[in-house]
């Protein structure tokens, strides 16, 4: 074979890698990226790796495999080793991980081969050893063809399927005597045909591949798999590919090297994942997988450069005379058309997703959102999804699909679009990969106009005249009430999924939107709804907000009574273990550990009276234990910055120096006890002696040793 020809009959098993060479320092260096694949080393008969540069056609590497164990894979993408003729480390690093397996799995035949041929045994030595030439292909000989192929040992293969590929006429002839059996309807051929060409096909041969699954022959070497003789009845797979298998051109392809490839990648993927599955091995599906990878780069490239292609495309999804039907057969195939651009490499997908945004692909997204036809919504939003893994920012370009999603959020298309929106507008809201104006008018617009849709979807699933406001001690007894407007839970869950991103990723706004809109309140509604697992997402939703560690916002909490309604749903779920359970009690964890004093003495004097029959709880008992533990510290610190504590009027003082050790910032902890006097002359008190309501806050966090 020659050169050229075998470099194109190797096309489909070139895997793109970088190579690296381990210098004196311990550092991997970088030797360049290009194509690797197994082939023979040029006058021998000897096998190795050929890593060709892709930018000038070089030998960047050529190694001989060795039969030695010298060779590492890791992380599914990497093949290392110790290569004996530089006596330095090489590494190949992978842009697929079917690539690596591929070639991993080559490597590993090549060292059986080897070892083998080491063997003087005859269990390793076939009829094959001696081979020089295939037997004639007739109807006469299949017994001999089948004895063959079926008798070769590893060793052997190779030199089998050299002679296959060196005869032109092999498989056109088989497919020949194939035709005749089935006119003769010769079972016995017709089983021994079958045996012939899976034995052949576990050859694993990328350049055997290449010959059979041309248009000429796929069919009939389809055809010939029909006829297992472990199946009692005749499959009849050419007849579904005939008769059932629909090929639609949503738009007519001219060039007929993409229709045999479109067609090629089908029927192979139905041999693999039909015909053959229960026989081929995981090397074998491997190569498969990579000729399906490699058509459909090819299939997207040139229908990419095709620019008529192209035009005519985007020209019939704006048309307002486009069918219905035509029109969602163009959507589908834009995905489709899309999702194959994965098999492409990524600087080419992501020329080819900014080349549609720039055809103004995202309006017609935006009238595809808009459809009635949840399937077809569907699709525009798997699109969106392949836009967003391979570039946020050509979303965000786009501010109307802010608005777009928000709507279908809201919206019942069912359970797995709601994910989908909820993810596309993390990405969209996503503040690590947003910066300057682009930034600010996202987050922006969703503030103004898209945060109350989502609040009001919540308030409207439980209506305030439902759920009187309360600010009193909690009863225990908490009304539980069914969906008010027909809402889909699922979605009251996502809204509060996308509330608690926005807390972590837009602090500064929480103290504006959230407060302003009594957005807090709106959502701890949903404790009082049947569904345990939305009273759940509330709960998840303050531990977020506390996480913040914000003086204002925990002084919004206290000074609104807005635990109230968690302590309620605690206490009406009474013993039982479950989520809700787990989840308060660590809300109850969190503010001990992190000390947060105010709302722990909030807790503690508003609620203590319901929780002490839950003290046998460990998370109840150590908040109690810190609490006392708050006070001792704040009565030590009395007397300490007291001279004469005698002289007091009455203990009254003393609650006042409590409050007051509740309020103050924790770092100062070191010089209060020196001005902690002059503080509680200095507080506003009423009549009484206390502070009227609660005072004015500042709260750190630290924790009490």
């Amino acid at each position: 074979m020659g050169t050229q020809e075998k470099s194109q009959a190797n096309s489909n098993s070139l895997q793109r890698v970088k190579v690296y060479r381990l210098n004196d320092d311990g550092k991997w260096d970088d030797q360049g990226t290009g194509h690797v694949t197994v082939d023979y080393v040029e006058r021998s008969e000897d096998l190795g790796l050929y890593v060709i540069d892709e930018e000038d056609n070089e030998t960047l590497l050529l190694h001989r495999i060795t039969p030695d164990d010298i060779y590492r894979k890791q992380e599914d993408t990497i093949i290392s080793w110790r290569d004996p003729e530089f006596s330095t480390e090489l590494a190949l690093s992978f842009q697929e991980t079917a690539g690596c397996s591929y070639i991993w799995d080559q490597i590993c035949n090549v060292q059986r081969n080897l070892q083998f041929s080491t063997l003087n045994s005859e269990t390793f030595h076939s009829m094959n050893s001696e081979l020089r030439e295939l037997p004639a292909v007739e109807l006469s000989t299949l017994p001999l063809i089948l004895k063959t192929v079926s008798e070769s040992g590893i060793a052997d293969q190779m030199r089998l399927a050299e002679l296959i590929l060196n005869d032109q006429d092999f498989f056109p002839k088989l497919m020949d005597v194939f035709r005749i059996c089935e006119d003769l309807e010769n079972i016995d051929g017709l089983h021994m045909l079958f045996k012939i060409v899976r034995g052949i096909i576990l050859f694993n041969s990328p350049q055997i591949f290449e010959k059979i699954f041309g248009d000429e022959l796929i069919m009939d070497v389809i055809g010939s798999l029909e006829y297992d003789p472990e199946i009692s009845c005749v499959q009849h797979h050419r007849g579904f590919l005939k008769e059932h298998v629909v090929f639609k051109e949503a738009i007519p392809i001219k060039d007929p090297h993409v229709l045999s490839k479109i067609h090629q990648t089908y029927r192979v993927g139905y041999l693999k994942d039909v015909v053959l599955a229960r026989v081929l091995d995981e090397a074998t599906v491997a190569n498969l997988n990579s000729i399906i990878h490699a058509n459909n780069a090819v299939v997207v490239s040139l229908l990419k450069d095709d620019n008529t292609f192209i035009q005519e495309l985007f020209a019939r999804l704006r048309s307002p005379t486009t069918s219905a039907e035509s029109k969602k057969n163009l959507v589908y195939f834009l995905h489709e058309f899309c999702s194959l651009s994965k098999s492409m490499q990524m600087v080419q997908q992501l020329r080819l997703f900014r080349d549609l945004m720039n055809e103004g692909i995202f309006d017609i997204i935006a009238d595809i959102l808009q459809s009635p036809d949840k399937k077809l919504v569907l699709t525009g939003t798997d699109i969106l999804i392949l836009f967003l893994n391979q570039d946020p920012n050509l979303l965000r370009s786009y501010v109307p699909l802010l608005g777009l999603s928000v709507k279908g959020m809201i919206t019942d298309f069912g359970e797995d679009m709601h994910c989908q929106f909820l993810e596309i507008l993390r990405s969209l809201l996503d503040s690590y990969t947003l910066s300057g104006a682009q930034r600010d008018n996202i987050i922006e617009t969703f503030y103004d106009k898209h945060l109350s849709q989502l609040i009001d979807v919540i308030t409207a699933s439980c209506p305030d005249d439902v759920l009187p406001r309360s600010s009193g001690k909690s009863s225990g007894l908490v009304e539980r009430v069914d969906n008010h407007n027909g809402v889909k839970p699922v979605i009251l869950s996502n809204i509060c999924e996308l509330l608690c991103f926005c807390v972590l990723h837009h602090p500064y706004r929480i103290k504006c939107n959230f407060l302003l809109d009594n957005v807090i309140e709106k959502v701890l509604t949903l404790t009082r709804r049947k569904e345990k697992y939305l009273v759940v997402a509330a709960v998840r939703f303050v531990r977020t907000i506390l996480s913040r560690h914000d003086e204002h916002l925990i002084n919004h909490f206290v000074k609104n009574n807005l635990l109230k309604p968690i302590i309620d749903a605690f206490l009406s779920n009474g013993d039982r273990y479950n989520l809700l359970n787990s989840t308060i009690l660590e809300l109850f964890e969190f503010i001990r550990k992190e000390n947060l004093k105010l709302l722990l003495k909030y807790i503690v004097d508003s609620f203590w009276n319901d929780l002490v029959k839950f003290e046998h709880l460990t998370s109840i008992q150590a908040l109690k234990v810190k609490y006392e533990q708050c006070l001792e510290q704040c009565g030590a610190k009395s007397t300490g910055s007291t001279l004469d504590p005698r002289k007091r009027n009455d203990e009254r003082a003393l609650e006042k120096e409590e409050e007051d050790y509740f309020n103050e910032d924790s770092d100062e902890e070191d010089t209060a006890s020196g001005s902690h006097t002059q503080k509680a002359q200095a507080q506003s008190v009423s009549p009484n002696g206390v502070a009227a309501g609660y005072p004015s806050l500042r709260y750190r966090d630290c924790l009490i040793k």
